[in-house]
């Protein structure tokens, strides 16, 4: 069963539900009252990113009204687009979108649909085609990247309301859009005035600003950040003592030399950090604790054996999506997995240092990750781990200056080992994590209610989207010409449109080669081969509920 034909039982099905289309309008293919216009193969070996020449329209900028792609050779005039024309996307998601952007050519893969104006309102096929779309994309099979012809858009089954009526549904549309997006774009400023108040909580918090109400209340703490240092050297120092002691079961030299093979973790540079409250000091994670990257050994990385046993296996996506503790995890490593890595324990702090610099999130139970993670671990009489990772996040912009400017930004232990780190007295630190806490744990409750906002306004978007396609936005007048009588005018007339909307752009369509507009040169998209005649596209039974998958 083709394409086309699925879509128009899902249509027809539609009609017959109590929400189809109002029982005075008719429908009519996007064929019949308009030119679909494919886009020219342009010579790949003439494209430029230094802005000489004109834009290029490709498939990515269809609804970003700009283009990073320009065009340096000669050019037919009827592939130049103009702001007002609308276009789609032939690949990927099959997006429309009005262009906005200045003057550019039209690139294959992306069409152009010229409306004859007379039969049919242009915002009203602007506003309608995204739902048609939408419902040849689901319908649409694909091994990777799903392609559209521009037979199926010349067959999509628009809805046809009297012209008046159609322009009164834009009208209405409009003026509630107008409404709704003033109100998505005040959701939208809060939440980046939220995440300004939540740099400006982590700031104060490792700044001392958080808490200096509290120490004037604790003018003279138990141990001061100093004390804290000096006290986790000595115990390490005496942790590495003990463990030398054992290795050789207390068989020693006497006089002491041995001693000197004891490595000091090497004291940040505080020459250009500013200055501490009074009690804090400048550290180093590894004068605190330990730091390691996580191990993945074996080679290559993807085989099979490593995975699928009781182990968790922790990536950097994990991290970055964690919100400051992991709770979840997509992968587990076998007993052959972690034999060539290691099981950190909960409450270790990970720490990226690929792909996405200096994301951190500490783990809520026991897990193994790659050498792309570094951990940090400390003891609870040392430091509050929590505030190290609170510390981590207000640093992350000047730990990704160290990552060098390559294709996938990372940087190595070393770097990370010489960040230095303030340190409260460890009371102090309990503190701040207290109160930092519980201004984030706010925080998090007004981004979910805003981003639950969000979500509200697009459904509220496409129930009004459906109630204007179904007839019952905005009312219909007895003195309209009836649908039916546009329909019969329009199907006595000629092929093709009548009256095209030109004015955007010089108008007379130029043959290409191939209906796709495909050309001779190298790397051009494979033409896709009709996805009409891709049977197994509805082979299956359609679901329950398909045929509201056009709402109109």
């Amino acid at each position: 069963m083709a394409l086309v034909v699925a879509v128009r039982d899902i249509v027809a099905q539609s009609d017959n539900e109590i929400l189809g289309i109002h029982a005075s309008w008719e429908r009519v293919e996007l064929g019949k009252i308009a030119t679909i216009q494919n886009g020219f193969p342009f010579k790949s070996e003439l494209f430029s990113t230094d802005k000489s020449g004109m834009p290029l329209i490709r498939i990515r900028d269809v609804g970003e009204d700009a283009s990073d792609t320009y065009y340096k050779g000669e050019y037919p005039d009827n592939f130049v687009v103009n702001a007002g024309d609308l276009l789609i996307g032939m690949d990927g998601d099959f997006k429309s979108a009005i262009w906005n952007g200045p003057a550019a050519l039209l690139n294959q893969r992306v069409c152009r649909i010229l409306l004859n104006t007379d039969l049919y309102d242009f915002k009203f096929l602007h506003y309608a085609l995204p739902g048609y779309l939408l419902a040849i994309h689901k319908v649409t099979s694909a091994v990777t990247v799903k392609h559209l012809s521009s037979k199926s858009i010349a067959e999509i089954p628009l809805p046809l309301p009297p012209l008046p009526e159609q322009r009164r549904i834009v009208a209405k549309l409009e003026e509630l859009f107008s409404r709704l997006d003033a109100g998505v774009a005040a959701v939208r400023q809060s939440q980046q005035l939220l995440k300004r108040y939540r740099q400006s909580v982590l700031h104060a918090a490792v700044t001392g600003a958080l808490t200096s109400a509290w120490r004037t209340a604790h003018p003279a703490p138990e141990e001061s950040g100093a004390a804290l240092l000096a006290r986790i050297r000595a115990e390490r120092r005496a942790l590495w003592e003990a463990a030398q002691q054992a290795k050789r079961g207390g068989q020693l030299p006497l006089n002491g030399a041995w001693k000197n093979k004891y490595e000091e973790p090497a004291a940040v540079d505080t020459s250009e950090l500013p200055e501490l409250p009074e009690g804090w000091v400048w550290a180093s994670l590894p004068e605190v604790g330990e730091l390691n990257r996580g191990k993945s050994k074996h080679r290559p990385r993807d085989d099979k054996q490593l995975y699928g046993g009781p182990y968790p296996f922790i990536q950097t996506g994990d991290v970055r999506h964690a919100n400051g503790v992991i709770k979840k995890y997509s992968q587990t490593y076998s007993e052959l997995g972690l034999q060539q890595s290691r099981l950190w324990p909960t409450g270790t702090l990970c720490i990226t240092i690929a792909a996405n610099i200096a994301d951190t999130a500490l783990l809520n139970f026991d897990a193994c990750f790659p050498d792309s993670v570094v951990g940090f671990l400390t003891d609870d009489s040392h430091c509050n781990i929590k505030f190290i990772e609170l510390f981590i996040r207000t640093a992350k912009e000047n730990i990704e200056r160290y990552a060098p400017a390559t294709a996938q930004k990372n940087i190595n232990l070393e770097i990370l080992s010489k960040v230095g780190i303030p340190i409260p007295p460890l009371d102090e630190q309990t503190a701040i994590v207290a109160e930092a806490e519980r201004y984030l744990s706010t925080i998090d409750s007004l981004e979910l209610t805003l981003a639950a906002e969000l979500k509200r306004a697009e459904r509220l978007r496409q129930s009004l989207l459906h109630r204007a396609f179904t007839g019952r936005l905005a009312p219909q007048d007895a003195t309209d010409e009836p649908a039916g009588e546009l329909l019969a005018r329009l199907q006595s007339a000629a092929p093709g449109p009548a009256k095209a909307k030109t004015s955007r752009a010089k108008a007379a369509v130029a043959p290409v080669a191939g209906e796709e507009g495909e050309g001779k040169r190298r790397g051009r998209p494979r033409k896709a081969e009709a996805v009409e005649d891709v049977a197994e596209v509805v082979e299956v039974p359609l679901p329950a509920g398909t045929q509201t998958t056009l709402g109109f």
